[in-house]
């Protein structure tokens, strides 16, 4: 299974970031092999759009599962029309932890987008 997180840092170790769209990297783990990429997340530094744009991305590579700390409107509906399956990070701090949370079912998953949709896409 491929997931991702939004971290800040491209580290396995690193602190993860609450902004699905905004987060600085976006970490991919394939669960079976262990392996990991960190990737810069397209999002960061768009004038807007950002989790649209960090949702289309994800879409096309192919990750089963999204992990963040805020999935706004638009990313919400473009991780569910590409099938992506998104869930909250809750208290955990690192990716690590993340992905035993996640592999004991500890996460939180989400059904409906975690805020409401606002123009000022600083926090998406």
């Amino acid at each position: 299974m491929k997931l991702v997180f939004t971290t800040s840092a491209p580290e396995i170790d690193a602190e993860l970031d609450p902004r699905f769209g905004r987060g600085a990297y976006l970490l991919i783990i394939n669960t079976d092999t262990h392996q990991w990429e960190a990737l810069t997340n397209p999002g960061v530094n768009a004038p807007g759009g950002a989790g649209i744009k960090a949702a289309q991305y994800i879409v096309n590579l192919e990750v089963d599962a999204a992990i963040s700390g805020d999935f706004g409107p638009h990313a919400f509906d473009a991780l569910k029309a590409g099938g992506v399956a998104m869930y909250l990070y809750g208290d955990c701090r690192s990716v690590r932890d993340g992905i035993e949370r996640f592999k004991a079912g500890q996460l939180e998953q989400v059904g409906a987008p975690t805020r409401g949709d606002c123009h000022n896409e600083k926090n998406a």
